[in-house]
């Protein structure tokens, strides 16, 4: 059973809501923005700076959050996300080494 905000037990992490959460190139952006960063770096909503509504931003976070890529946290009037990276690894061994290799991938193109 998901805790009170929401995110499952490792054990409840599900492939295919995680693989729903990834089908989605704005939600998959902000996974592998977090997988390369370092461990335990928590970052705004907002400053994943998505082209989209804050209603939109809302329902992103929440589905990566109910799959349980990520943890949020309230801080004051925003939340803090950060990656379940030993979760996800733990369930889904090696899944986060492929978004981080599309990640460094996709910033060598933007080169």
């Amino acid at each position: 059973m998901p805790d009170e905000e929401g995110h499952p037990a490792v054990e409840e992490m599900e492939l295919g809501a995680v693989l729903a959460a990834l089908a989605d190139p704005l939600r998959r952006r902000v996974v592998r923005e977090l997988a390369v960063a370092p461990d335990d770096t928590a970052r705004t909503c907002v400053s994943f700076a998505l082209p989209v509504s804050k209603a939109t931003v809302t329902h992103h976070f929440r589905t990566l959050r109910e799959a349980g890529l990520v943890r949020q946290v309230d801080r004051g009037n925003s939340r803090m996300a950060t990656l379940r990276r030993q979760d996800v690894e733990s369930r889904f061994p090696g899944l986060l080494g492929l978004l981080e290799a599309e990640e460094r991938q996709e910033r060598t193109r933007a080169r």
